[in-house]
């Protein structure tokens, strides 16, 4: 089970995640070593500590796996394990953050706790935003806020996941412009 905390301590993952893909020795040993450390962390911008566990375990397999495929390439190793782990998790982090929708937990926005008055004024942001884009950008919006990726978002235009992206950050510019907010 991920977000065990042992004896000393120390952070313990299961030796597998929750597909079933096994979690190298050296990848769980350094995932101990920085767990508390991590959740920790990853609690200021989650809340959750189960979820931040998951995405632990889930980065642990994720950087076993490029331990194996280095081995069998005769490539060079991680150099510094802890690190390597901690930054995949901190990506992990960040995209789960990005795929929350706004309107998800209105009372959280970029880890700071907001008023009333604030909540209400981002909703009007949002729902002007939306009322300005053309209907591929609005549309683009909504499946972000579902979780869809770029590249998912992509396929359903025919377009790679860059120009997806792309045209989506070029429509929320001229929208800001509009409406004359700054950077």
């Amino acid at each position: 089970m991920a977000g065990q905390s042992g004896s000393g301590g120390r952070f313990h993952l299961s030796p597998v995640d929750r597909f079933g893909r096994a979690i190298d020795p050296a990848v769980l040993e350094a995932a101990g070593r920085i767990g508390l450390r991590a959740i920790s962390f990853a609690e200021q911008h989650l809340t959750d500590p189960a979820v931040a566990a998951n995405l632990l375990e889930e980065s642990a397999s994720a950087v076993s796996r490029v331990l194996q495929t280095k081995r069998r390439h005769n490539e060079r190793p991680i150099h510094d394990l802890e690190t390597y782990l901690f930054r995949a998790f901190i990506r992990r982090i960040n995209r789960v953050r990005r795929r929350a929708p706004v309107t998800d937990n209105p009372g959280k926005f970029v880890g700071t706790e907001l008023s009333v008055s604030e909540d209400f004024e981002l909703r009007i942001l949002a729902d002007e935003f939306l009322r300005r884009c053309d209907p591929v950008t609005r549309d683009m919006y909504y499946r972000r806020a579902q979780g869809f990726s770029w590249k998912e978002i992509a396929n359903v235009y025919g377009i790679s996941a860059h120009a997806a992206e792309s045209r989506f950050s070029q429509a929320f510019q001229r929208v800001r412009k509009k409406l004359g907010l700054r950077d």
